[in-house]
């Protein structure tokens, strides 16, 4: 072949490669139109329960205006395994459903639902958790009880997905709000206990409790049942807050709690909290032994001390002792 027709070639090659990427040939394009999302979930614990089953069916992101994005259990690689814990009312596996027992998730640990998944940017106006059959919980004394959700869905403000970007959220189960006795023989679990974080933005907290605190203002101490609370941490947001202004669950006093937790003693000599995914920000924690906080009522608490804080993001969490 001359030389005069090798460049012919090559010329013809050049323009069509130019052609076909200036068409959107190429696949970056279409990469920056999608977002990476991960969703985990988190608990605070609640006191005298042993055990809070509940059954996931799906994760939806809906109203980004290209149809609901919906990720099940055992059916998308990026979903979380489905498993057998959640059984319907003839006894039968309800399929593709992962159960979890949300006690089992303290602190800073977290169980992810969804690992990296690429969806189409935009702005998610709602994020909904579909709930399945065989719910439940289960108290100290062994019985059981059916736990159930409005409308079987958990429904949550949506997200924001910007094109490219890597977003990851925790949603946090504070047990001691969202969790209500409905009536004898059921519990209620409301999306008001519930707190979506984004995990880049929180960090967590931990911390004991002296004996001798507990000892001066009657609190128990060194339970037979470890499982059973000696007192309580309330987290409020802001510093420096007066007393009179701290509210319990269902209070209307000016500022009411982020989050709690139980202080538990180990068998041997310490007493400890933890709080896990809290917005990075200032706060005021507040210690109690009072434990009859009803969510939907109006208590009275007594806190003993109460300090300052700060969480910063990290994976490390703030020590605070009383």
């Amino acid at each position: 072949m001359n030389t005069k027709k090798q460049w012919g070639i090559l010329a013809l090659v050049s323009a069509l490669s130019v052609s076909l990427a200036a068409c959107g040939g190429g696949s970056s394009e279409e990469v920056d139109q999608n977002a990476s999302f991960s969703l985990a979930i988190s608990d605070a614990p609640v006191d005298g329960v042993d055990k809070v089953m509940l059954c996931f069916g799906s994760v939806e992101l809906v109203g980004n205006g290209l149809g609901n994005q919906t990720f099940t259990p055992g059916l998308e690689p990026v979903a979380a395994n489905n498993n057998t814990e959640c059984l319907d009312n003839n006894g039968a596996v309800v399929a593709n459903s992962i159960g979890v027992d949300l006690l089992t998730l303290p602190g800073a640990t977290s169980l992810a639902l969804i690992s990296q998944a690429t969806v189409p940017a935009g702005n998610y106006g709602q994020m909904r958790l579909n709930i399945v059959p065989g719910s439940y919980i289960q108290l100290t004394d062994g019985t059981q009880y059916p736990l159930e959700v409005p409308s079987n869905q958990l429904r949550l403000n949506g997200v924001t997905l910007s094109a490219g970007g890597t977003f990851s959220y925790t949603l946090e189960f504070d047990l001691r709000k969202a969790m209500v006795l409905s009536n004898p023989q059921k519990y209620l679990l409301k999306p008001t206990g519930l707190r979506l974080v984004n995990t880049s933005e929180i960090g967590h907290l931990e911390g004991d409790i002296s004996e001798a605190v507990l000892l001066a203002n009657n609190c128990t101490v060194a339970p037979a049942d470890q499982n059973q609370p000696v007192a309580a941490v309330y987290l409020y947001p802001g510093a420096d807050l007066d007393l009179s202004t701290l509210a319990d669950y269902g209070g209307t006093e000016a500022v009411s709690p982020y989050a709690s937790a139980p202080v538990l003693f180990d068998g041997a000599s310490s007493y400890g909290y933890e709080l896990g995914f809290i917005d990075a920000g200032n706060y005021t924690a507040a210690l109690t032994c009072q434990l009859n906080d009803e969510p939907e009522q109006n208590d009275e608490l007594v806190f003993l001390q109460t300090k300052n804080l700060t969480i910063t993001k990290s994976a490390t969490p703030v020590e605070l002792d009383f």
